[in-house]
Order: C-alpha cells, then structure tokens, then sequence
C-alpha cells in the first residue's frame, strides 16, 4: 500500500469518526441532520430558480424537518410565493412564517444583526446548562427566532434569557419544543 492511499484511507477513516462523534454528542441523530441539509440545499435551489420575487432578504433556518423563515419580502404576493415554495423541499414537515412585509434590512442593521447573532451563539455554546447544538438561530431587526429542541422547560428558560439579554436585542421569539422523554 502506497503512503498516499494511506493517508486517504486514514482520512476518511477520521472524517467518519468526526462524524460520529458529532453524532453522539449532539441529541440530533445523524440521519435527520442529513435530511435537514438536503432539504435547506434543494428550497435554497427552488428559491434561486423561482425569478419572479427577489429572496435575497430572506433567511432560512431548518431543525429537524421544521423550516423557519425570518427576513423581509417586498410584498405579500412574494410572501405567499415563498411559503408555497418552502413546502416543495423534501423533509419539511412544518413551515413557520416569521416573514415581514416591507423594504430589506439596512446594511447597519444587518451589521448589528450579525453581531447580535455572534454573541449569542458564544454564549450559548459557552453556556454548561444549554446544549447549544440543539438551538437554530436567527436575527432580523434585533428579533432573536429561536428554533430546536430543549432537554428541558429549565433549559429553554435559560435559552431564551441569554439571547434577551443581548445588548440590542428588542424581542426574542422561541419556536422551540420540549422534548420527550428519551425511550431507552
């Protein structure tokens, strides 16, 4: 065996084990984080072929099989367009309109909306009582959308708290369920 195949079989072979790990440490099951990635790339597709509304204010976030999405449209009609569109993804079970009719977001705003973005997801991550890989995020116009799935009604409490206490941020909207209890 050549060094160079070596290499490959042993990067592949850590590649897979990353993945597993992640797996494991995370309560997501590595399937539906596939599914939820197939089903944002193919509304992505939909949405860049679909010429007739202009998207670009518009973002989408999907937790297993549930499809957020935050931003601005310029009209109802284009509203409505991308919410038929949303359901044409493979994987999408349940779509949560949080779209606003109106102009887009400023750039200051969408600097300040990132930044908002930023240090929540430190804090979430940096947080021992939050399993931050259970949280989507979003940002538009300083409104926090929380999207996932918390252990328990102690842990979204302190999810929501963190991102309310955000310097800017104006509101926090949790789209966040309880989840069951675990069958061993």
């Amino acid at each position: 065996m050549t060094t160079r195949t070596s290499r490959t079989i042993l990067a592949a072979a850590g590649l897979g084990a990353f993945l597993a790990l992640g797996a494991c440490a995370s309560s997501r099951n590595l399937d539906q984080a596939f599914t939820d990635m197939s089903s944002n790339a193919e509304l992505k597709g939909v949405l860049f072929s679909d010429r007739t509304h202009d998207y670009g204010d518009v973002d989408i976030t999907l937790y297993e099989g549930r499809l957020m999405l935050t931003g601005t449209m310029k009209s109802e009609d284009g509203r409505t367009k991308l919410i038929q569109n949303a359901w044409k993804a493979d994987g999408v079970k349940e779509v949560i309109d949080e779209i606003f009719v109106g102009d887009g977001t400023g750039f200051g705003q969408g600097v300040e909306d990132a930044r908002i973005d930023q240090v929540l997801r430190a804090r979430l991550i940096g947080d021992k009582d939050v399993v931050s890989g259970d949280y989507k995020i979003a940002v538009s116009g300083a409104v926090v959308y929380l999207l996932g799935v918390a252990r328990s009604q102690a842990e979204l409490e302190r999810a929501v708290e963190l991102a309310r206490t955000v310097a800017g941020v104006e509101k926090v909207v949790s789209h966040v369920a309880l989840r069951g209890p675990l069958v061993q």
